[in-house]
């Protein structure tokens, strides 16, 4: 079944009056490529990244994993399915949810070298599967949690790979 879901992923963006795009950046100081590897190291992130509970792999490969990633906003645990592909020779590292209600979005984290830093930018996009319910949901989906939760994974991963292994206070 997955497998199916593999051959048809594309992580193109998504254009539609019911779409919701949302962009998180920060500007780090370490390697690219340090980096990348910390944001495609799933293993890592309930370690440095306090608001991740846990992250379980359903299945496991050097490029792509099936996992499901649990984290809190605030209080409030939030779970969902997701396939990550890392792809080493675009610097990206992309994650398409499976389950849960943002079924269907796309995550794309992209590093970008500039004369400040890296530019670490993660864009998620979603069609909403209730067009009718979309500007409802928009708000609550992207600003409440998502916005929320990727600024925070971004903050606390700049401050794990700048002071060399200091986490974020919970």
């Amino acid at each position: 079944m997955l497998s199916v879901i593999r051959a048809s992923l594309s992580f193109q963006k998504i254009i539609d009056a019911t779409a919701m795009h949302k962009t998180n950046s920060i500007i780090m100081h370490a390697s690219r490529a340090e980096i990348f590897e910390a944001a495609a190291n799933l293993e890592l992130w309930p370690k440095i990244l306090p608001h991740y509970r846990y992250i379980k792999y359903l299945e496991r490969g050097i490029d792509r994993n099936v996992v499901i990633m649990a984290a809190n906003r605030s209080s409030i645990p939030i779970s969902w399915m997701s396939e990550q592909v890392i792809d080493r020779e675009k610097f990206e590292v992309r994650f398409h949810h499976l389950k849960a209600f943002t079924k269907g979005m796309l995550v794309v984290w992209t590093f970008q070298e500039t004369p400040a830093g890296v530019l670490v930018q993660i864009a998620h996009d979603l069609n909403f599967r209730v067009p009718v319910l979309a500007p409802l949901a928009e708000p609550i989906i992207g600003d409440f949690f998502i916005h929320h939760i990727a600024n925070r994974t971004l903050q606390c991963m700049k401050t794990y790979l700048e002071t060399k292994g200091t986490n974020c206070a919970a």
